[in-house]
């Protein structure tokens, strides 16, 4: 495990001062800025419909919510949703870099470097990424605290509502195996490429040049926190996956990649688990 680079790539001109920066250009960076939000939330919900429409089309629907079928369902929704989100937007990209460096394979390599790169999946997990996780584990949950007792002063805010996982409270043996490799492994990993990963650098990518380096950092932290709140459906949750999110991209901020935030939410829904499925508190 050896040493990384700490600080993410940005492209030149981040310090370039607002004013400097024509005004067609800075609506542009609106527009993709926005249609990169709405093109990942739109992919997460269209991947889980479509694969789950599919399902229950060959399965039914009562064999639809076994186990099984569920781990199946979660796994094949994430897959499809980073294809959507990331293979396709790289495969055009790597196209048009290909096509400006005369169809090179050298130019076919630098873009999928630079894919990997974005991605925060540089190098292997260091002994930093694991020490950090638990670190930032204790202040998601300060953070989730603090925000979850604001929201609690308004009426419409249950802040006691049972998050929806799609398993039933009661499984066991091997169906609970299952539920445990699909909400302690599978999720935490695609949804930090998804989410702290590609998005997260992506925005930062365009923001930073607009404005300062710190300013860029802040608005694309709490951009992509208020979307992975939102597609989790519940205030409750959307609340406290928010305080999240906002942990995890310090994390990456920090370490210059994804792999600590990996494990902290790994730690979260580890323990969530135990919880929901062993000590019975969601039944």
């Amino acid at each position: 495990m050896g040493r990384r680079t700490r600080k993410m790539v940005i492209k030149k001109g981040a310090n370039k001062a607002p004013s400097d920066i024509p005004q067609k250009q800075g609506w542009g960076v609106v527009f993709n800025v926005v249609w990169m939000l709405v093109w990942v939330g739109a992919s997460v919900i269209a991947s889980q419909l479509i694969v789950g429409w599919l399902m229950i089309w060959i399965l039914g629907a009562d064999r639809f919510s076994q186990p099984v079928p569920t781990t199946v369902f979660s796994a094949l929704s994430y897959i499809l949703a980073m294809i959507i989100i990331i293979w396709l937007p790289s495969k055009w990209s790597m196209s048009w870099s290909v096509k400006k460096n005369d169809k090179t394979k050298r130019g076919k390599k630098e873009a999928k470097l630079a894919d990997r790169e974005e991605l925060g999946l540089k190098g292997l997990p260091t002994w930093t990424d694991i020490g950090l996780a638990p670190v930032g584990f204790v202040v998601y949950l300060l953070l989730a605290a603090g925000l979850t007792a604001l929201f609690s002063q308004f009426a419409w805010f249950d802040a006691s509502e049972t998050q929806s996982v799609g398993f039933s409270y009661s499984v066991i043996g091997f169906d609970r195996v299952l539920a445990f490799v699909t909400l302690v492994v599978v999720a935490p990993i695609a949804e930090e490429i998804i989410f702290r990963g590609w998005l997260y650098g992506k925005l930062r990518e365009k923001l930073s040049p607009e404005m300062s380096e710190r300013a860029g950092i802040i608005v694309a932290a709490l951009l992509v926190s208020l979307l992975f709140g939102l597609v989790h459906g519940q205030w409750n949750v959307g609340v406290n996956v928010f305080a999240m999110s906002l942990v995890l991209c310090a994390l990456r901020e920090i370490t210059g990649t994804i792999y600590a935030g990996i494990l902290l939410h790994m730690i979260k829904n580890g323990v969530a688990f135990y919880l929901l499925f062993v000590g019975g508190f969601g039944a």
